[in-house]
This record gives C-alpha cells, sequence and structure tokens, in this order.
C-alpha cells in the first residue's frame, strides 16, 4: 500500500538479526558495546583502507547471516552500498558471499535505502530472506571525498568525522517481534550549498522534507514516536533541522528528536561537529537502537537517515550538493527477542 512518498506493510517484514562493526576510534566512544566487534588498528590486517572497510562489511554480513542462524547460501537477495567509486566495497563484499546483489547508492542514507527496499521486497513476497547493510571508512572516504589523512590538513568547526564501521541486518516475514512498518522514500532537496566541509547544513532540509511527508502521508503525529532518529547530520545539521521544523510548525521533544552522528563519539572525541559516513546510521541503528528495542526501552522509532549525494568530480565543476533523506519506521511488538 502507498500512501504520497510512504510505503504502508501490510504484513511489516521482521528484522531478525542485525549487526555493527567498528573501528578504534568507535572503540572509545558511548556505543563501544553496542557493537558485536572492534577493531583496534585502522587497517584491519590489510594493505589499504579500501581492502579494510571491505573487510568490516564482509564480518557485519558474516555475523548477521551467523545471528539469524543461516548460511549465506539461504540468503535469497544482498541490498547494500557505500561511499567508495562504483560502491566497490559492497560489490567486492557481494563477490565474497556470492548472494544475489543490487547494489545501492544513496550516500549516507542508504542504510534506510537498503532496509526500504528490502523490507518492500520482503513484504510483497518476492523474497524470504534479504541481507542490506551499508559501510564507510574514515581514512578512505577522506582520501576520496577531501585529502588523505596523512596530508594533516585543518578543518572548519561544521566538518564531520566519518565513521569507520559497518551495520548490517536480515529482514525476513518472521522470526522477531522488530518490524518495520513504513517507508518513506525522500526526494532530492538543494538549497544551493557548495561547501563539502558543512554537510550537515546542507543535508538538513532533506531530512526536514522527509519527515514532514511521514507524517502528512501517515497522518499521524509525532508523539507516536520514542525517538526520531536522523543519519547523520551532526551539531551544525541537527540545529537546522531543528530550527526548520518548529518554523514549519513541526515540533520535536528533544528528549526524543536525535541525531546518529551526535550519539556515537563522546564529546571529547575530536570530531568538530559529529559524526557521518554511511556506517554512521548503519552501526547506530543496527547496533544500539536495535538493542534497545530488543530490551524493551524502545517501541517505536522512525530513522531517517541522510545524504549529500556529490562526488569529488561533481564539486571541481563548483556543483552544489544535492541532498536526499529516506526514513523507516521501526516498531517492537513486545515478547522475548533472541538475536
Amino acid at each position: 500500500m502507498i500512501q504520497g512518498h510512504t510505503w504502508i506493510f501490510p504484513n511489516p517484514p521482521a528484522i531478525i538479526a542485525s549487526s555493527a562493526v567498528g573501528g578504534p576510534f568507535e572503540a572509545q566512544g558511548p556505543l563501544a558495546d553496542d557493537f558485536d566487534l572492534l577493531h583496534e588498528d585502522l587497517w584491519l590486517g590489510q594493505d589499504s583502507f579500501e581492502k579494510a572497510e571491505k573487510k568490516l562489511l564482509e564480518q557485519a554480513c558474516e555475523r548477521s547471516i551467523d545471528k539469524a542462524g543461516m548460511k549465506k547460501e539461504d540468503i535469497q537477495f544482498f541490498l547494500a552500498g557505500d561511499l567508495m567509486n562504483q560502491v566497490i566495497s559492497s560489490s567486492f563484499t557481494a563477490r565474497t558471499l556470492a548472494i544475489p546483489y543490487l547494489g545501492l547508492f544513496s550516500a549516507c542514507s542508504t542504510t534506510v535505502e537498503g532496509l526500504a527496499l528490502g523490507s518492500l521486497i520482503v513484504s510483497t513476497g518476492y523474497a524470504q530472506r534479504v541481507l542490506t547493510g551499508t559501510s564507510s571508512h574514515n581514512a578512505a572516504a577522506e582520501k576520496q571525498y577531501r585529502y588523505p589523512t596523512e596530508y594533516g590538513s585543518q578543518k572548519p568547526p561544521t566538518a564531520q568525522w566519518t565513521v569507520t564501521g559497518a551495520g548490517t541486518a536480515v529482514i525476513a516475514p518472521e522470526g522477531s517481534n522488530i518490524r518495520i512498518t513504513s517507508a518513506t522514500i525522500g526526494r532530492i532537496v538543494d538549497m544551493g550549498i557548495q561547501d563539502p566541509f558543512n554537510m550537515g547544513a546542507a543535508m538538513a532540509p532533506a531530512a526536514v522534507d522527509t519527515i514532514e511527508a511521514h507524517f502528512r502521508d501517515l497522518r499521524c503525529s509525532p508523539t507516536e514516536y520514542d525517538l526520531i532518529l536522523t543519519g547523520d547530520l551532526g551539531r551544525i545539521g541537527h540545529q537546522t533541522a531543528t530550527d526548520l521544523l518548529n518554523k514549519h510548525g513541526v515540533s520535536l521533544p528533544k528528549d526524543r528528536f536525535g541525531d546518529c552522528g551526535l550519539m556515537i563519539y563522546r564529546e571529547d572525541q575530536p570530531v568538530l561537529s559529529g559524526a557521518s559516513g554511511a556506517g554512521c546510521c548503519a552501526c547506530v541503528t543496527y547496533g544500539h537502537i536495535l538493542n534497545r528495542m530488543r530490551k524493551g526501552e524502545l517501541n517505536k522509532v522512525l530513522i531517517v537517515a541522510t545524504g549529500a549525494l556529490l562526488s569529488p568530480l561533481s564539486y571541481q565543476q563548483k556543483e552544489s550538493i544535492p541532498c536526499i533523506a529516506h526514513a523507516v519506521s521501526i516498531k517492537y511488538e513486545g515478547g522475548k527477542e533472541g538475536s
């Protein structure tokens, strides 16, 4: 069933297992206990940062499949994306898994794009077991989009720190009390911002547009959610989104409106405006948030992943930054959770 920009799943699919894998900087953060695996160095025993990112995603996939009590041969489709050119981290992981693969790109909103599409496939009966996930690596992303970390280039306070991490989930018709009830698909919003060191401000209007569309399509109130969480707006973007929502007459309580980019690191970690990267929303959602839902601490959550759809080429051509946000509603129906 579709209402406006929103898919409403009459048979809400279940997240039967999830996992998060992170790096050494994530191990120092407040959500460290919610990771399935944390590495001590950025290289992960590999000879390039790009190969290290691939290993992060492979390990997250392996853990989710294992926690679901399955083998990779049991998974029918793998939906994934990342920030590397031609989504190579996901494609090479798909090569390792040998699972039928759909490569996605929606920048840092790819987490929810994959979860939404995977839920649609399962809900309509075209698959029984779908694996979805995303990844990012701080040093790999810095090399591609900005300057290699070895340069030690100085960043402005509006810049964000790319998460080194991967998060994945297995979706099935049954097998868990955590259900995806709806998905709101975002549209491109471009306010003319060209600064790649201020992506939070660039993405905030897209997040607001999708949040408003979700409430409008479902004719629901923000109070129906225990938590509304954006992907990686950081301090600047989160405040901008809050101001825009208030201006548009949508008031979200401070204790119910958060941002993954403000949760994954401590206040004293040098991350400037906060965290970013495709792995940011993935690790917080598939680790911390789902763990809280399994404990019964959260009943219903709206995850709004945000993405800045720029590239080094578009920046060099002085293009502005088109942005997008996708949202999924996740509900815990009570009872005992095992994964």
